[in-house]
């Protein structure tokens, strides 16, 4: 009898087990498919919510030490003003620069190339701002080389006598440059018969401006005229004649806002290191490199007084940054939101005198192709005319630019 209700109670106990662990395992299936829906819900909201956030933190990353800027509200006031800004990229020549050295066997103030000047290429970033679809601001906000510029390299004669000898059809030149291309037709893109070495022997056959047409070792071509130059020694100890030398009144004469600056002042080597002689010049940049206001005038067909005006009024007389440091007399290659850095950096200042003759002349003094130094033809992207007023169109923003420079043409011309 025990045995059976022993029996009895081991099975209702089995029962009871069996049923304690369908339920549990019941109430597992049904929480974890909870779980499931729970967690399916809690994924897609969460993914609506990255994005969201993933923005907001985005948002919130800052430049250490920069202002904080609230890119929603500018970009909603600049749609109210009507007001966008766009980046290009361009790519330009990069100008090279010019090397002056002293030559002892040329008659003074006789200029001669030595090696030719090769320019260079380099991208430059733009920002250009809109305002109702009209460009109202353009600035350079970058540069990278790509293919650098060669220098030109120009001898001076320090000789003690001078020449007023002009080269005519017939005469016997000699190459001065490292070497120099003859072309077909005198200009810079034409195509290249040949090149000549240093010392070479030219026949001169006619006089086309800033080329020679030429014939040497049978062949015939142009050269540039300023890679040659002519040896007679008995022209050599000519003394330049008086005539040659404007007094003050003539040369006040040609003096007003209105002028021509693609025309050489016509002063003397000897006037520009009088009137650029000047006790506001602290640093003597200006009396040093006097020479310079010279011999570009020699180059390029440029007022010399006009550019040392220039230079007068960037740098306040050689006491700016970029001039002290830089060499720079003019501001040269600065972008207004960092000028100083943009500015160009060069080894002393003759470069930067010479460079910004060139830049001038090039783009700003005469309408396109011109002929102009080297047999180049001007590019004129800039050109308004040849006056201050030409000028302050597109190179400063400032309108009184060219009142001012005016104003320090007058006080150089005054000193004569």
């Amino acid at each position: 009898m025990k045995t059976k209700e022993k029996e009895e109670k081991r099975q209702k106990g089995k029962k009871i087990s069996w049923l304690r662990n369908s339920i549990t395992f019941l109430a597992f299936i049904i929480s974890l498919l909870c779980g499931v829906i729970f967690y399916n819900y809690s994924f897609k909201k969460n993914n609506v919510y990255a994005s969201e956030m993933i923005q907001n933190e985005i948002q919130e990353i800052k430049i250490s030490g920069a202002q904080e800027i609230n890119i929603e509200e500018i970009i909603s006031q600049n749609k109210q003003e009507g007001r966008r800004e766009e980046y290009l990229v361009e790519e330009m020549t990069l100008e090279y620069v010019t090397k002056y050295r002293n030559n002892a066997s040329l008659p003074k103030g006789q200029m001669q190339v030595v090696q030719e000047g090769r320019e260079g290429k380099q991208e430059i970033i733009i920002k250009r701002t809109y305002q109702q679809e009209a460009l109202v601001a353009e600035e350079t906000v970058g540069s990278k080389v790509k293919k650098a510029a060669v220098n030109k390299i120009v001898e001076v004669g320090t000789a003690n006598f001078t020449s007023n000898y002009k080269v005519k059809v017939g005469d016997t030149l000699y190459v001065t440059s490292d070497r120099l291309s003859v072309m077909v037709e005198p200009v810079e893109n034409s195509q290249k018969v040949a090149t000549l070495e240093k010392g070479n022997a030219l026949k001169l056959l006619e006089i086309q401006n800033q080329w020679y047409k030429i014939s040497s070792s049978g062949m015939i071509g142009y050269v540039k005229a300023e890679s040659t130059t002519y040896i007679d020694s008995n022209k050599k100890q000519e003394i330049a004649s008086e005539k040659t030398t404007k007094k003050k009144a003539q040369l006040m004469a040609d003096l007003h806002f209105n002028m021509p600056l693609n025309k050489p002042s016509g002063f003397t080597l000897e006037q520009f290191k009088k009137v650029l002689s000047d006790g506001k010049d602290t640093n003597k940049i200006f009396e040093k490199n006097a020479e310079y206001f010279y011999y570009i005038e020699q180059q390029y067909q440029i007022n010399g007084i006009f550019v040392a005006a220039m230079g007068i009024h960037e740098s306040n007389w050689g006491t700016s940054k970029i001039a002290r440091d830089k060499k720079n007399l003019f501001g040269y290659g600065a972008y207004d939101s960092n000028p100083y850095q943009g500015a160009y950096h060069f080894s002393d200042y003759a470069e930067s005198i010479d460079l910004l003759a060139r830049v001038l002349v090039k783009y700003y003094l005469n309408p396109k192709g011109t002929s102009i130094y080297g047999g180049e033809k001007a590019i004129g992207n800039y050109y308004n005319g040849s006056t201050l007023k030409g000028v302050n169109t597109k190179y400063a923003t400032d309108k009184n630019w060219a009142s001012c420079v005016f104003s320090h043409m007058k006080y150089l011309y005054n000193k004569l």
